[in-house]
């Protein structure tokens, strides 16, 4: 079974460490409501993410979590500020997404027309133990 799972760019380019599909890596995973990334890649496709990777502290309490990335696609997407906002501030423009399958993740992507890098949606699976790990289990 497969967990898709949004990783900020901001969290990656903080103090993130960079991967690539086949890599196991362990992250804390918190669960999301996909309307917070409805905007961002689309209703379809957000209500397929299943957890989102933080290392800043919001994830307190929780353990981290051993995956091995599957697939990795950038995610990029239009940010204006909203017609008749009080404020000056910019959000994502609903259905300007574009994925880009990427080959490692660093917190960085090439620019795109029109777009703004926001993020990585990852496909990972749980790890497995390995072999050291089942024969200490009795297994």
């Amino acid at each position: 079974m497969t967990l898709t799972i949004w990783v900020d760019d901001w969290q990656i380019q903080c103090c993130g460490q960079s991967f690539a599909p086949g890599d196991v890596v362990s992250w804390t995973l918190l669960e999301v409501d996909p309307e917070n990334y409805a905007d961002i890649v689309g209703s379809e496709r957000a209500h397929e993410i299943d957890f989102r990777e933080e290392h800043h502290g919001q994830g307190e309490g929780h353990s981290p979590t051993s995956v091995e990335v599957v697939s990795i696609a950038e995610v990029h997407c239009r940010y204006e500020v909203p017609p008749g906002a009080t404020d000056n501030v910019d959000y994502p423009v609903p259905g300007t997404t574009v994925l880009v399958p990427a080959k490692e993740a660093d917190g960085w992507a090439k620019a795109r027309p029109d777009v703004s890098f926001a993020g990585y949606l990852v496909t990972a699976r749980r790890a497995t133990d390995g072999p050291e790990d089942a024969a200490a289990c009795g297994r």
